[in-house]
């Protein structure tokens, strides 16, 4: 009986996965991942972030993720809202701490497929703490930081990632504090996986995040979203679309940029390349929580009699 058991367990499981590859190779269809009764949903016209949610969603759906399995972790601004509308397990937790939910959610449950949405100043200012830990332990986590260098629902204050002289409600004669780079911080404080993409690019912002999804271990994907509203209007950006198009004006070729050739006349007025995007850095590290099982194995067979 106990064997039938089994046999039909594994059965399951092999349709469960048959099932989800079969899901993959159907044609993406947006409809089937969200949760339709919550529209029209909250985010002004042109905001960066209804992107990035679709571009999520078309890699969960790339990489045959079963939504049973998926568990989408926010916090609080326009990004921890973004989560909300997906048809998953989903987690809205307090400003700051989604990656601190997320790791107690992921060591409590490895099996499950935990993915943060959260925002520059969700993460970087009153979480900033908790993602360089995440980073650091290399936890199974994937962490999208929707970056729109602006709190966008909570007032229009300040960011960590807001520009020099952007204004803002609490820098009304512009901004004099210096910007985090996300990114590096991230891969300094130890993440294996640390990758950057604009909006303007979709499919390639899709294949970043299924790079991430598919990574062992903690990765940090930085998405440079677009705040039409409090931060275009307030700054002169210029429309949505506009905005949307500004995000390639840093980025050329190398050998376009100021120096390399004497004389160019290409180099003014355009700027150089000063965005990098794609994957920024992969390398093979232990992840968290097979080394605290493998530990917590090891004690466990030292109190039966046995060698750890």
């Amino acid at each position: 009986m106990n064997k039938q058991i089994t046999i039909d367990r594994e059965d399951t499981a092999n349709n469960k996965e048959a099932n989800n590859k079969e899901s993959s190779q159907k044609a993406f269809e947006i409809r089937d991942y969200l949760r339709l009764d919550l529209f029209p949903h909250f985010m002004c016209p042109g905001c960066g972030h209804g992107i990035a949610l679709r571009a999520l969603l078309w890699a969960i759906h790339s990489q045959g993720i079963d939504k049973n399995k998926l568990a989408i972790v926010s916090g609080i601004g326009c990004s921890g809202r973004v989560g909300s509308y997906i048809d998953a397990n989903t987690y809205h937790t307090t400003h700051g701490r989604p990656l601190a939910f997320a790791t107690g959610l992921k060591m409590a449950r490895p099996d499950l497929h935990v993915v943060v949405i959260t925002g520059d100043g969700d993460c970087l200012a009153i979480g900033g703490n908790h993602l360089i830990h995440a980073a650091r332990r290399n936890l199974d986590i994937t962490c999208l930081m929707l970056n729109n260098e602006i709190y966008g629902m909570t007032g229009g204050q300040v960011s960590p990632t807001t520009p020099h002289n952007r204004f803002t409600t609490t820098t009304p004669a512009g901004n004099r504090e210096p910007v985090f780079d996300a990114s590096r911080l991230a891969e300094a404080a130890g993440a294996g996986f640390v990758g950057r993409e604009v909006t303007i690019h979709v499919p390639r912002l899709r294949d970043l995040i299924a790079e991430g999804l598919e990574y062992k271990g903690f990765s940090f994907i930085e998405v440079m979203s677009d705040c039409t509203e409090v931060n275009g209007r307030k700054n002169d950006l210029g429309s949505s679309p506009e905005m949307v198009l500004g995000q390639t004006r840093a980025m050329r070729p190398p050998k376009y940029e100021l120096g390399e050739y004497d004389n160019n006349v290409v180099d003014h007025p355009f700027r150089p390349n000063s965005l990098n995007t794609g994957v920024l850095t992969r390398a093979d590290r232990p992840e968290y929580g097979e080394t605290y099982r493998e530990m917590a194995r090891n004690i466990q067979g030292m109190e039966k009699g046995g060698q750890p």
